[in-house]
């Protein structure tokens, strides 16, 4: 075996006792309905999905948006989650309350509601 391919062997065993640093799906969140209304402090926005850092109520939260594709499709531009906007958020935070964090399902900008998952109701 090579170098190289023994390398990847490792890595690929080994990747399952990663601690999971990234939420993906919505098995994390809680079932109820949550909505949060602050300030967009900071962006990442990209893949696998955009992440928002919101200040609300003296908190810091961070906020999952949708991948860029399903952004577009709803009609959500980058400079519309840009920081400084101020933004209300309606979905499912964390099932632990002492994380503050929330997965959007719509985004409330400048008046107007942006459905980033129009089958989830």
């Amino acid at each position: 075996m090579t170098l190289t391919r023994r390398s990847l062997l490792t890595a690929l065993i080994a990747l399952p006792a990663l601690p999971a640093f990234a939420h993906h799906g919505w098995r994390w969140t809680d079932d109820g309905e949550f909505e949060l209304t602050g300030r967009i402090t900071a962006a990442q926005l990209g893949n696998p999905h955009g992440i928002l850092t919101v200040e609300a109520n003296g908190e810091v939260w961070t906020v999952e948006v949708g991948q860029p594709w399903r952004n577009e499709q709803a009609g959500v531009t980058d400079a519309m989650l840009a920081p400084g906007g101020d933004i209300t958020v309606r979905g499912h935070r964390a099932a632990d309350p002492a994380q503050l964090v929330v997965k959007a399902e719509r985004l409330l900008i400048g008046g107007q509601t942006y459905d980033l998952y129009p089958d989830r109701s």
